[in-house]
């Protein structure tokens, strides 16, 4: 029995996560899905231009399954321009870095992770008002997985 997966820390979900080549149609080419922790590494290394130790840290892995993983991510990105493939970004197994919450009066807030795991909020920051819900992201899961937390499909 393998060890379990741990749970691949990211910043935000894509806005966009859907690209599509120009020309044929689309049954004409094929689809590759990119994990979200594989676009968040690839966001991290690439376009923040971070050191792998930098980035493994900020996703909460080693750094050897962070190159692992970045290495997969431009693997599925180089099949998909080089044979003219879509990309969808979803699915993973990944948690949400910040979580956001709001109160009945409207006030939003953002808990880091680590503050979450030690001491969840329990009332408003602001109006300390005990009337508050969490705010998902689109596209994680809300419920079932953990706080913020998607595993892959």
């Amino acid at each position: 029995m393998g060890r379990r997966q741990l749970w691949r820390r990211v910043s935000a979900i894509p806005s966009v996560n859907y690209f599509v080549p120009v020309g044929p149609p689309m049954a004409a080419f094929g689809e590759v899905q990119l994990l979200v922790e594989e676009a968040e590494a690839i966001r991290l290394k690439d376009l923040n231009k971070l050191e792998q130790e930098q980035c493994a840290e900020k996703m909460n892995i080693s750094q050897s399954t962070f190159s692992r993983l970045l290495d997969s991510a431009r693997q599925k990105i180089a099949d998909a321009l080089l044979n003219g493939k879509a990309i969808r970004i979803e699915g993973g197994n990944y948690e949400m870095a910040m979580r956001r919450f709001r109160c009945l009066q409207g006030h939003e807030w953002e808990v880091p992770f680590e503050q979450m795991i030690s001491s969840p909020p329990e009332s408003c920051p602001e109006c300390e008002t005990p009337s508050i819900m969490p705010l998902f992201p689109p596209g994680t899961l809300r419920g079932g997985h953990g706080w913020g937390r998607r595993s892959r499909r």
